[in-house]
């Protein structure tokens, strides 16, 4: 049922991006000013937007948990084609999330996805003047506190993760003051920020038992209409928190033809939270270890070397569990913790994250106008 709902879904992404002027749509462009937490809620005009949540989080028998919940928004009925219809299974946007558990001990990796059209109020985003739920699947939430803080439950069938979220460093800010670009083509731009380091804390229930847990939490918030190029495969995406109090964003754009697109780029985040914006050419990234997964084929590097020599950083990154694929059909890719350890500044430096791998095992889908036109 599920499989049939996400390829209902995607069709129904390929048609309205074939069939209605992109021109309705926003672009993401220069000038936008952040405010929060407006920010933190839905921006309708834009196609496409997402709220990312991953952490490494421990029990306190010292148990290691990782965690990624992400909750979905493409846009299916443009802003100046929603007019007012009778029936509720016209809707303006679908809702979808992914839910994954990493349990190190155990060596295990447990994913599930959420799919559903909110006809009846059963998902969607909300509005912070009347609702503090920022996104809903279920129930599955995301909601913000009046103190800032936000409150995260997902769940599946033996699992359920249920945490606050409070932010210990100011918004950071990627690309050029937000706004990220995501292919040397002209027009391939989101609005970009993340909340580098969430202090952690709430219960996670696995396998018939509950655990307290506490640790570190990375956010992602980005909205955009137009992000891969037609030219591109995918991306090479870490989020990486040191123990010193700085952490690094990267992501690397692949191109079909084998070759990096030239505007990959990160950020490093001093601190004080101050965002130093790190170009292509100020990044070496060389992939050190190989999985392949019997379940798609796909050969995903989940081990790196990287290397920021402005600001003296050579990482070694490593996963301590290899098999964090989430082989969802029609699509897949590894998304899972990493731990690193290396040189910052000239000083030693460890530390944990998040590596996200698509375009391994089959192309990504839903990003680009251009992309799914073609098909």
């Amino acid at each position: 049922m599920k499989r049939a709902l996400l390829l209902t879904m995607l069709s129904a992404l390929v048609f309205a991006a074939g069939g209605e002027d992109a021109a309705s749509w926003r672009k993401a462009e220069p000038g936008w000013t952040y405010e929060w937490p407006r920010d933190h809620a839905v921006h309708p005009d834009f196609k496409t937007e997402w709220w990312y949540f991953a952490g490494n989080l421990r029990a306190a028998d010292g148990r290691r948990f990782g965690y990624q919940v992400t909750f979905f928004r493409q846009g299916v009925r443009a802003p100046g084609e929603r007019a007012e219809v009778r029936s509720r299974f016209v809707v303006d946007d679908f809702k979808f999330g992914h839910f994954t558990i990493t349990d190190v001990n155990a060596k295990e990796f447990h994913f599930s996805q959420s799919l559903l059209r909110g006809a009846f109020g059963e998902a969607g985003f909300g509005d912070l003047h009347k609702d503090a739920r920022l996104a809903w699947l279920g129930d599955w939430s995301l909601a913000l506190d009046k103190d800032g803080a936000m409150q995260l439950r997902a769940s599946d069938s033996a699992r359920l993760l249920d945490l606050r979220l409070e932010s210990a460093k100011p918004w950071a800010l990627h690309g050029e003051a937000g706004l990220s670009t995501k292919a040397e083509v002209p027009g391939h731009t989101s609005y970009y920020y993340s909340g580098t380091r969430l202090r952690s804390r709430g219960t996670l229930q696995i396998e018939g038992r509950q655990f307290a847990v506490e640790g570190g939490s990375w956010f992602d918030h980005e909205w955009a209409t137009n992000q891969l190029a037609p030219g591109q495969s995918g991306w090479d995406w870490f989020s990486v928190q040191l123990d010193d109090g700085t952490e690094l964003m990267i992501y690397r754009l692949r191109k079909k033809d084998g070759s990096v697109d030239g505007a990959s780029s990160g950020s490093f985040i001093a601190k004080d939270g101050s965002v130093c914006h790190l170009q292509l050419g100020e990044l070496r990234l060389t992939p050190t270890k190989f999985w392949q997964s019997t379940k798609t084929r796909g050969c995903y590097p989940i081990g790196w070397r990287v290397e920021v020599p402005p600001l003296g950083i050579d990482l070694e990154v490593t996963t301590p569990v290899e098999t964090q694929e989430l082989a969802l059909d029609p699509l897949a890719y590894w998304e899972g913790m990493i731990d690193v350890h290396g040189k910052c500044n000239g000083q030693a430096v460890n530390g944990h994250g998040y590596l996200e791998l698509t375009g391994y095992a089959g192309d990504v889908v839903g990003l680009s106008s251009e992309t799914t036109r073609a098909k």
